[in-house]
């Protein structure tokens, strides 16, 4: 019997040193892999119903008390196709997990698939309403109204809540574009149709893009490959024209905006208005824009009347030397529809400003070095807004309320790390998701009626690597190029790592504006790829340099009308950092980047020759000349007006510089980064005699999708290992 325990325990450890000796593969670690769903934390589904919070999984839905944390079944999938009398071919309800409850008193849960949209009494146990039109692309449901928006053969339509279809428009196609998101998904711009409060009408984007260019994109999966042309207007080129048109559901009439007109005369290229964040007044009788010159220096706050299109009032204006970018439609207190709030960073940081309808400034309501990140929405008992900031740190992101009438702000939890919240309705309540550098994802709801928040957690998941070699995460602080400025970087270290080593080290890049790569959350925000390059004996490096996110105005403007300049010497100085670490062989450096990260890699591998020895640049900018005018006339204007900027930022000339091993990928229909890019870069490497590799994918786009990923990361991985270990 002693035998057979020690037999036992030695089975046991041996069982336990396996598992802890288990080695991540792609398919681990990669969204596209066959194993990645499993290795992700724990997570929960919620959404609000009223103040009630509930959990929609794909078979059941449960309400949670938000005192207590404790569950009670609501209905089944089962329930719901058996009220609606679905069969088995047929089924109305796949899953429950997109469920809806859009009226917070009565007992309606919203669902739906390809077939039908409906709306099921849970209590009655029968289905109240449904919407079968067939449609396309877009689809815009208004409760209120029970009216959806949608598309059909190019054209703008709007079944009414009784069935009833509505054809806005005739004109519709390729070149004139109905209810979509335009000007190229900047300026916050996500969609191109809003109802009003009251759901009696739907304002909508129309896109005239038939004076912009075609680029020539190819699908090579037909027996021959056919032509499909995407309108792409490149900076300093013509762009296309908006304009906003309102449907009237009682009166079935269209009615225009008066926004400014348009001249495309080759003499009145600047004279294009980007129009943008259309916000509706509580009453639903007016509509606000926030207007941007194309120059995006001058934005105006603009009220319009709804029902005649006429154009009433100019509220606020703010202009930079620079440029504004508006990013956020205004909202109005629920309590005071005479007062709404407005976002922008003029004083140098993203704050929260006070206005009311006659454009009188009341006061800042938010005021620091420190940047609102986002608002979450109202707190009416209290008359307090609720939003999230990195007040505390700039790799945190926090969660307060902020008095109105008194400006006092009170963090509404306690933990340090990145929290993104979902308020109800009311603003009573709030669900907190989390997570820290240390712990994966933590789930709480918070309580923000009372006087002081109280809080009941309703998931910590577990680690979900546990019994893998995890590789060492870090964080830390050094210096810009400036000298002065604080940056931060994570290093991403073997699990075995041995400080008497030397090893071989890549810098991760991304580097552009709107995005970061540090933060306080589950490993410093790494990913997943880092560790797998951790795992084979790498360090990797990265760093956000100014011109990143979340910083404050003037760090992210740092870059104007010179992007990759300040950049790369602030990689430089991570450079500098890491030859200074006796375990970084600074004879094996390697850079790898995606997209602007792309453009940073190849700039850092052509400005630097002797410094990287590998590097791999995924859809990378190559010349800003071809890149979209939104964006690319935001950062550089125009080619027209800044030359020398386009020039120096320019990598076409540089490519006889190129010394080290550097591979170029890209997706074959990339729309973002268009080919071009990469096939002008190669061009010149021809005439330069300089030898990159190249790769591209058939039919994939910016980013590859599916298990193409895998086979991305699979070939950026192998290229590391045959040229830098």
């Amino acid at each position: 019997m002693t035998r057979i325990k020690t037999l036992l325990l030695l089975f046991t450890l041996a069982l336990s040193m396996t598992a802890q000796d288990k080695f991540f593969t792609l398919e681990d670690l990669n969204y596209g892999g066959n194993n990645h769903a499993s290795l992700q934390p724990k997570n929960m589904f919620l959404t609000w119903w009223g103040d009630q919070l509930v959990q929609t999984d794909v078979e059941e839905c449960y309400t949670i008390d938000v005192k207590t944390g404790k569950k009670r079944l609501l209905f089944t999938l089962d329930d719901i196709n058996k009220w609606a009398e679905s069969d088995d071919s047929v089924r109305y309800v796949r899953h429950l997990m997109n469920a809806t409850f859009p009226y917070p008193d009565k007992p309606l849960v919203a669902v739906g698939n390809r077939l039908a949209y409906i709306l099921v009494d849970f209590k009655k146990k029968q289905v109240v309403w449904q919407d079968s039109t067939q449609r396309e692309g877009i689809e815009d449901w208004c409760p209120q109204s029970r009216a959806t928006a949608y598309l059909k053969d190019h054209q703008l339509c709007v079944s009414d809540g009784k069935g009833h279809e509505h054809q806005l428009t005739t004109d519709g196609s390729r070149e004139i574009v109905y209810g979509q998101s335009v000007h190229r998904d900047e300026f916050g711009i996500t969609k191109g149709t809003f109802w009003s409060p009251d759901g009696q009408r739907l304002a909508f984007y129309r896109m005239d893009q038939s004076m912009v260019t075609d680029y020539p994109q190819v699908d090579i999966y037909s027996r021959t490959a056919t032509y499909e042309p995407d309108k792409y207007p490149m900076a300093g080129t013509n762009t296309h024209v908006v304009t906003i048109g309102v449907f009237d559901l009682n009166t079935g009439k269209t009615t225009y905006l008066q926004t400014p007109s348009v001249d495309y005369a080759a003499t009145a290229l600047q004279k294009t208005c980007y129009f943008t964040n259309i916000a509706w007044s509580p009453d639903s009788k007016h509509i606000y824009l926030q207007e941007l010159n194309r120059d995006q220096n001058d934005c105006r706050l603009v009220c319009y009347d709804a029902a005649t299109g006429e154009r009433e009032n100019l509220l606020c204006r703010e202009t930079s030397d620079k440029y504004v970018e508006p990013l956020h439609p205004i909202q109005f207190l629920p309590w005071d529809n005479n007062l709404f709030i407005l976002q922008s960073q003029r004083d140098g940081y993203n704050h929260i400003y006070l206005y009311n309808i006659k454009g009188e400034l009341v006061k800042q309501i938010t005021k620091g070095p420190w940047v609102v990140l986002d608002v979450l929405g109202f707190n009416q008992k209290t008359k307090s807004i609720v939003f999230a900031a990195n007040k505390e740190h700039p790799l945190h992101r926090r969660l307060y309320s902020v008095d109105v009438a008194s400006g006092q702000v009170k963090g509404l939890e306690s933990v340090d790390g990145v929290h993104r919240g979902e308020l109800s309705p009311s603003g009573n309540y709030l669900i907190d998701r989390y997570s820290t550098p240390t712990r994966a994802r933590i789930i709480d709801v918070i309580s923000l009626h009372a006087s002081s928040p109280s809080t009941v957690q309703l998931l910590e998941a577990d680690d979900p690597w546990a019994g893998y070699q995890q590789p060492i995460f870090e964080c830390g602080i050094i210096k810009a190029a400036d000298g002065v400025t604080d940056l931060y970087y994570r290093m991403v270290k073997p699990y075995n790592f041995d400080p008497a080593k030397k090893y071989p080290t890549i810098v991760y890049v991304y580097g552009g504006p709107h995005a970061h790569n540090v933060e306080a959350s589950w490993h410093w925000a790494s990913r997943s790829w880092e560790t797998y390059m951790a795992q084979k004996g790498y360090i990797v490096f990265v760093l956000d340099n100014r011109g990143s996110e979340n910083r404050g105005r003037d760090f992210e403007q740092a870059t104007f009308r010179q992007l990759g300049q300040v950049e790369m010497k602030d990689q430089m100085a991570g450079v500098g950092y890491l030859k200074s670490l006796p375990y970084v062989d600074a004879d094996r450096l390697g850079v790898h980047g995606w997209s602007y990260g792309g453009f940073m890699t190849i700039s850092l591998m052509v400005n630097y020759p002797d410094v990287f020895k590998v590097g791999v640049a995924g859809g990378p900018v190559i010349d800003w000349r071809f890149y979209e005018v939104m964006y690319g006339e935001r950062y550089m204007d125009t080619p027209q007006q800044n030359p020398e900027g386009y020039e120096k930022c320019s990598l076409i000339a540089q490519a006889k510089n190129l010394k080290g091993k550097l591979q170029i990928i890209t997706g074959y229909n990339d729309r973002t980064v268009v080919p071009q890019h990469c096939l002008s870069f190669l061009d010149a490497c021809v005439n330069a005699g300089t030898q990159p590799d190249f790769f591209a994918y058939p039919g994939e786009e910016h980013n590859m999708r599916g298990h193409a990923s895998v086979h991305l990361h699979e070939r950026i991985t192998q290229y590391f290992e045959d040229y830098l270990k």
